[in-house]
């Protein structure tokens, strides 16, 4: 059997019509014994050698910036609250107050770590996820 290279099994792919994909993926966990979000990671693990998807599995690229505590200073963790987000002054403190809560979402780990810092250095206890 002659090996399909990507372009062509893309190019098989978009011929295919929703119903046949979706059959193609039912057989397809089937046959390697692997659910719907991993035949990406386990079709790619061979050309890569085996050990790199679980590798970049692990590396994690979006971060919650959640406040567990405003500590002392409750005045200089609501401005950092309010810099960091578009809050007003009301819904910056009702946060505050209400931690442990997240302050940014879903955010490069570049400004999750600019933001920790920030807030830490107001005195707030902060966390990453």
């Amino acid at each position: 059997m002659a090996k399909l290279s990507t372009e062509e099994l893309l190019g098989q792919f978009k011929d295919l019509t929703l119903l046949e994909l979706s059959e193609f993926v039912k057989a397809f966990e089937e046959e390697f014994g692997v659910t719907a979000a991993a035949p990406v990671a386990v079709a790619a693990a061979p050309a890569a050698g085996g050990g790199a998807p679980a590798e970049e599995a692990a590396e994690q690229d979006e971060f919650d910036v959640v406040l567990e505590s405003a500590g002392d200073k409750k005045i200089q963790v609501i401005k950092e609250v309010r810099g960091l987000t578009s809050l007003g002054l009301k819904e910056a403190k009702d946060l505050v107050e209400s931690a442990p809560k997240p302050i940014l979402e879903k955010v490069d780990k570049a400004a999750a770590e600019k933001a920790k810092e920030a807030l830490e250095g107001a005195g707030a206890t902060v966390t990453l996820k």
